[in-house]
């Protein structure tokens, strides 16, 4: 996996922003207003029309409509510079993203994200998202680099080299019932990666012989008195995640 390549078409990519998940880090959208936000923003077009077809954007082009209470957004008009996820899976300018907003309650949106793409992928395919008030939360920054800012940034790396059969004592499945989905570790040739949201892998750096980061967010393993791997913690600003080892 040239892991390299993959960071630097991401790097490259108007900040990293992925057509797969625009309503992650701290993407602010404005309905039918000008975006706040980390230079992440965009505006949805509360019944208005669709950009011209030779027009291109990072961001695409989002434009709403209610269904009774559902907020339904199509956005199209993506260039083909970016990937789906983390993982790398492509997509062309032909995608289309639909996003649907239903208010459960005071506390939950749930959101259905259907992404369809006929010239890269066989069928269109859709997440199922439950988005949570955090009460009292703030919205922490979130700041990329760009190809004119690498050149000025210094310091030195402490990332560590861990042996190869320590790293595989890590790979297996880990799970929570106190948080959606599962989280699974993999060796591909020497790199160990990590997958918590099923979208795909992410490497690992190595800070220690169990002490890691996935872009940033610390993940350390927990081992038992014997020395044998029974969880992981991903250490978020918003709490630590305990998922025991299955």
């Amino acid at each position: 996996m040239d892991v390299a390549g993959l960071r630097e078409r991401e790097r490259r990519s108007d900040a990293g922003r992925r057509p797969g998940a625009q309503w992650a880090y701290d993407d602010v959208r404005g309905v039918g207003e000008a975006p706040v936000g980390a230079g992440l923003g965009a505006i949805i077009r509360i019944g208005g029309e669709h950009l011209a077809q030779n027009i291109r954007r990072w961001f695409g082009d989002s434009v709403g409509h209610w269904e009774g209470d559902t907020l339904v957004v199509t956005t199209g008009g993506y260039n083909d510079k970016t990937t789906l996820d983390l993982g790398g899976h492509p997509h062309t300018e032909a995608l289309r993203v639909t996003e649907r907003f239903h208010r459960r309650d005071a506390g939950h949106i749930d959101l259905q994200v259907t992404l369809d793409d006929p010239k890269a992928y066989a069928r269109p395919w859709t997440l199922p998202i439950e988005l949570a008030l955090v009460a009292d939360g703030e919205l922490i920054e979130y700041v990329c680099e760009n190809e004119r800012d690498a050149q000025h940034m210094v310091g030195r790396s402490d990332e560590v080299h861990v042996p190869l059969d320590v790293l595989a004592r890590y790979v297996g499945t880990y799970d929570s019932t106190r948080f959606p989905g599962r989280t699974v570790v993999s060796l591909e040739g020497n790199q160990l990666m990590i997958n918590t949201t099923g979208a795909g892998n992410i490497p690992l750096v190595a800070h220690g012989e169990n002490s890691f980061t996935m872009e940033g967010t610390g993940i350390e393993f927990v081992k038992d008195g014997g020395g044998a791997v029974i969880a992981l913690v991903q250490h978020w600003a918003e709490g630590d995640r305990y998922e025991p080892r299955k």
